[in-house]
């Protein structure tokens, strides 16, 4: 991996001067989220910006690709009664009237059923032309964001001491590569199989480093770990620790037998094929917590190697497709109940949008289960992190023969877990509902753009002679050695714990 902006600075200064210990990437991340918040909260309490309008659409159906699913809609609302003008619309392929019939079936349905939530998901896509997403009021929003995360991000630059004149000159280049993925990402076909913006991200970063190569100019902008670290601070906002309460002790419990036997057996397995601890560490938390968030924390936690990191998010994102593809195919092919399935897809599948995605394919149960252990698991990143500083610096420890104190492990600490964790304990206790739920969409979307910049990143960084040859391809192997035994033990505790064999069978609706 390319060095990171706090590499860039002169260690020797950060060493002389106590201050610059607070001018750290992890801690100038942490600036980054919370100003971020603060002025989200600030816009929605003073009305200066109607939250709900910032964000760009980025959704756009095809006329053909519309016609092309006509029929299998009609079937599957063929005995609702209510979706009559909806089915009469989608037969005389009229796309305004499709979209007028799909939201007044909705509006009579509601959210919480498969009728309602196909309807929703039909407007979308009738209402979701392509010269929408390029009309200059929907770009408008884009260069906007595109101004104020420059002005932000130079700005941490500028405290970590890196050069900022560089970063702001190459960034607008990023920025347009994360617009693009997430234009190619909104297009309705890939909405419905469930592939994010993540993949398109990684994928156009890889375009570049493995065609054309990345330019000098380019690479004061490539900060993976920095755009990351500031997106996981703001993503503590979605985190909200009495919806994993209230979700009920299930999901909580299957998160913790799921992270504890999986990181394990990675761990293990990498150990049996002769791959380092911390590149083993790195792997087995992202396979069994949350991905690439897990792997981020992680390497902060044991101070690891850069390109082992870079290595494993790219392999994440990779496995992560064919996944999202086949789960939900193998849940309809062997018909197993919704609980069990959402509770299987929450606790294999990455990110809390692909476990969304995929569970919508099968039922608004399967889903709504999905989303509450999949909540539990990535509550578990800042526990896991914690474990990893006193487990690394005990081990370090051991080397020296010195025994660790509680400065080395605050120091080992990384900071931007602190952010998370603090951010989601201020919208989980001490904010109003009212501000929690009229910033959730616009935080979301915000935190959406560090992570695509992110993962540009992360393939402008990455090369597949790499990616293939690194360590001999011993560090796949046992990451997709590890989430084949994750895909089984899931299952078999989503049947015990969702299944009714153990527990009466919750009621999740």
């Amino acid at each position: 991996m390319a060095n990171g902006i706090a590499q860039a600075a002169p260690t020797a200064a950060q060493s002389a001067a106590p201050s610059r210990t607070w001018r750290t990437e992890d801690w100038v991340a942490v600036y980054l989220g919370f100003f971020v918040i603060l002025a989200t909260l600030l816009l929605f309490n003073t009305k200066a910006v109607e939250l709900s309008q910032v964000a760009p659409s980025f959704r756009w159906t095809t006329d053909a690709q519309l016609a092309s699913r006509a029929a299998s809609w009609v079937a599957a609302l063929e005995n609702v009664p209510a979706a009559a003008p909806l089915r009469q619309a989608l037969r005389g392929n009229d796309r305004k009237a499709i979209e007028t019939a799909a939201a007044q079936l909705a509006k009579v349905a509601g959210r919480n059923t498969v009728a309602g939530t196909l309807a929703s998901e039909v407007r979308g896509h009738a209402a979701a032309t392509p010269a929408k997403v390029f009309a200059w009021p929907n770009l408008s929003k884009a260069l906007w964001i595109g101004l104020a995360w420059a002005v932000i991000a130079t700005l941490g630059v500028l405290l970590i001491g890196a050069r900022a004149g560089a970063f702001l000159a190459a960034f607008p280049a990023i920025f347009v590569l994360a617009w693009l993925a997430r234009v190619l990402a909104g297009n309705g076909l890939f909405i419905d199989y469930g592939v994010e913006y993540v993949i398109f991200a990684l994928l156009t970063g890889l375009l570049v480093s493995n065609t054309i190569g990345v330019p000098a100019w380019l690479r004061p902008a490539v900060q993976t770990e920095f755009y990351i670290k500031t997106g996981l601070v703001i993503l503590g906002a979605g985190l909200l620790f009495m919806e994993v309460l209230q979700a009920g002790a299930l999901g909580i419990v299957q998160a913790l037998l799921v992270v504890t036997v999986i990181w394990y057996v990675c761990f293990w397995l990498a150990r049996k094929l002769k791959v380092d601890d911390d590149f083993a560490a790195m792997l087995s938390s992202s396979v069994a917590i949350c991905g690439v968030s897990a792997a981020i924390a992680t390497c902060g936690a044991i101070q690891g190697d850069k390109r082992k990191l870079s290595y494993v998010t790219s392999l994440v994102l990779i496995v992560a497709v064919p996944m999202m593809i086949v789960m939900p195919w193998l849940v309809k092919t062997f018909q197993m109940p919704d609980l069990v399935a959402g509770a299987w897809l929450g606790g294999t599948l990455d990110t809390s949008a692909s476990v969304v995605a995929a569970g919508a394919l099968i039922s608004d149960v399967a889903m709504k289960t999905g989303v509450i252990v999949k909540f539990s698991q990535n509550a578990l990143i800042g526990v896991a992190a914690f474990i990893l500083v006193l487990w690394w610096a005990y081990k370090a420890g051991a080397k020296s023969g010195t025994r660790p104190d509680a400065a080395i492990i605050w120091e080992r600490f990384p900071k931007f877990v602190l952010g998370f964790l603090a951010v989601s304990i201020l919208f989980s206790f001490f904010l109003p509902a009212e501000a929690v739920n009229g910033t959730k969409s616009a935080l979301s979307e915000f935190r959406t753009w560090w992570f695509a910049l992110a993962f540009v990143s992360i393939g402008l960084e990455t090369r597949f002679v790499e990616l293939a040859t690194m360590e001999g391809g011993r560090p796949a192997l046992a990451f997709i050695a590890a989430q084949l035994v994750n895909v089984v033990w899931t299952l078999l505790l989503a049947y015990l714990l969702f299944g009714g064999v153990l527990f009466p069978t919750p009621n999740i609706s």
